[in-house]
C-alpha cells in the first residue's frame, strides 16, 4: 500500500467532509436500521477544524483520498485529542485507519496523552482503538454520568466511551 498522510487543503475540504460524513452515517446505519437523523453534521466538522491547535490530515493511498483525521494539539500540556478519524466507506479493513493513526503519532511525538471518544454502539471503533491502536477505555458516559462536552442531540445519546493512550 502506497500510503501518505498529508495536510488537508482547502480544495480537499468538500470531499473530505462528504467522505467523513458518509463513513459516520454508514457506521451508525449498520447498528440502527430505523436511523433517520444526520450523524455528523458539517457544523461539527467545522467546529473541530476551527479549534485552537487543530490539524486536519488526509490519508492518501495510490493518489486517492481514502480517509483522514482531525486532531487538536495542546502545545502546553501535550494532552492531545483525536476529534475524528475516518476511513472512506468501502475502503475499510485494509489498514488505512491503523496507518493513519500511526502516522498521526509520528507527526506529534511530544504527545504525553491522546484522548478520544466514541459512541457505545460503534463496536468496530472500540475494537480499533483498543486492539489496534493501544488506547484504554477510561470512562463510560451514560445518563448517570454525563459528558459535559457532548452535544445533547448527538446520536448515541448519553452513551459514550472515553479512551486514553499514554505515550
Amino acid at each position: 500500500m502506497n500510503f501518505k498522510l498529508l495536510p488537508v487543503s482547502q480544495e480537499d475540504l468538500p470531499n473530505y467532509k462528504k467522505d467523513m460524513q458518509e463513513a459516520f452515517q454508514k457506521g451508525a446505519a449498520a447498528e440502527f436500521s430505523d436511523l433517520d437523523t444526520e450523524i455528523l453534521p458539517e457544523k461539527e466538522i467545522d467546529l473541530a477544524l476551527s479549534k485552537k491547535g487543530a490539524f486536519a490530515y488526509k490519508a492518501v493511498v495510490d493518489g486517492e483520498m481514502v480517509g483522514g483525521a482531525i486532531v487538536v494539539i495542546d502545545e502546553e500540556t501535550q494532552h492531545n485529542h483525536l476529534d475524528f478519524l475516518y476511513v472512506k466507506y468501502g475502503t475499510q479493513s485494509r489498514g488505512v485507519g491503523q496507518a493513519t493513526w500511526k502516522e498521526v503519532e509520528k507527526l506529534h511525538p511530544d504527545t504525553k496523552v491522546w484522548e478520544t471518544i466514541t459512541p457505545y454502539f460503534e463496536k468496530r471503533n472500540v475494537h480499533f482503538y483498543v486492539n489496534r491502536c493501544g488506547f484504554h477505555i477510561v470512562e463510560f458516559f451514560n445518563p448517570q454520568h454525563k459528558d459535559p462536552n457532548t452535544p445533547e442531540d448527538m446520536v448515541g445519546g448519553d452513551y459514550f466511551f472515553r479512551f486514553e493512550k499514554k505515550m
